[in-house]
């Protein structure tokens, strides 16, 4: 098992929280207040093209996903290095529980020591190598994600690539969580699981399957059928 990592703040102690957290990938406050009381939801990972697809406010969003999960990572758009540092340090300031998503770049990497420097907790986005997540994690991130579904798309191992990193986790102690994101159905978040994967970030419509079983709802409905029965 892998140890807990030290920089890891912990906010919800109605989750159980050991083994992997689940995210809810997405930038609708509904979702995540639905899927929050479930008692199950870790945090928020939200992406500029999401924010688009639901057409509000960006701070508001974020501040309104604050108040269901302790985790919720806001993506800056700038490119270079000041840039994001002037971007991030504002949506550190928006909440405690912002984490600033900087994508893995030469320029997001002096990001990410810039904000591990001052304290500001990160997530480094579009992954696509463990020699991407060795350097962002030796930059300072909080966080990594790698792609996996995206990897996938063009005939890759996404979950290969997830067992590389944590295979790479296991000899170091680094003071950074592996995000496993961009899953396209059920059977990817049981394989992070199974890998040790810290956290995995699932689309609405994917967490919305997790809890469903065809043999749940028939043993459900003949347990509901046999009390009507004893009812009687």
């Amino acid at each position: 098992m892998l140890p807990i990592s030290r920089g890891v703040a912990r906010y919800a102690p109605t989750v159980y929280d050991r083994g992997m957290k689940l995210f809810l990938d997405t930038a609708n406050v509904d979702q995540v207040k639905e899927v929050a009381a479930w008692g199950v939801l870790d945090g928020v990972t939200t992406n500029p093209s999401l924010v688009l697809k639901e057409g509000h406010d960006f701070k508001k969003t974020v501040l309104a996903m604050c108040k269901h999960v302790p985790c919720v990572s806001a993506q800056v758009t700038a490119t270079d290095f000041a840039g994001m540092k002037k971007q991030g340090e504002e949506y550190a300031s928006w909440h405690k529980n912002v984490y600033v998503k900087v994508p893995m770049t030469t320029e997001g990497l002096k990001a990410l020591h810039y904000f591990r420097s001052k304290g500001i907790r990160t997530n480094t986005t579009l992954i696509f190598s463990a020699a991407q997540a060795l350097l962002a994690a030796k930059a300072g991130a909080n966080i990594i994600s790698p792609f996996i579904g995206r990897l996938d798309d063009i005939g890759e191992d996404g979950m290969g690539l997830i067992a590389e990193i944590m295979e790479i986790w296991h000899q170091y102690d680094f003071d950074c969580e592996v995000l496993v994101a961009s899953t396209r159905h059920p059977v990817h978040i049981v394989k992070a699981a199974t890998l040790g994967a810290h956290i995995c970030t699932i689309p609405y419509e994917i967490f919305k399957k997790l809890p469903l079983h065809p043999l749940t709802d028939i043993g459900l409905q003949k347990f509901l059928k046999d009390w009507q029965g004893v009812k009687k």
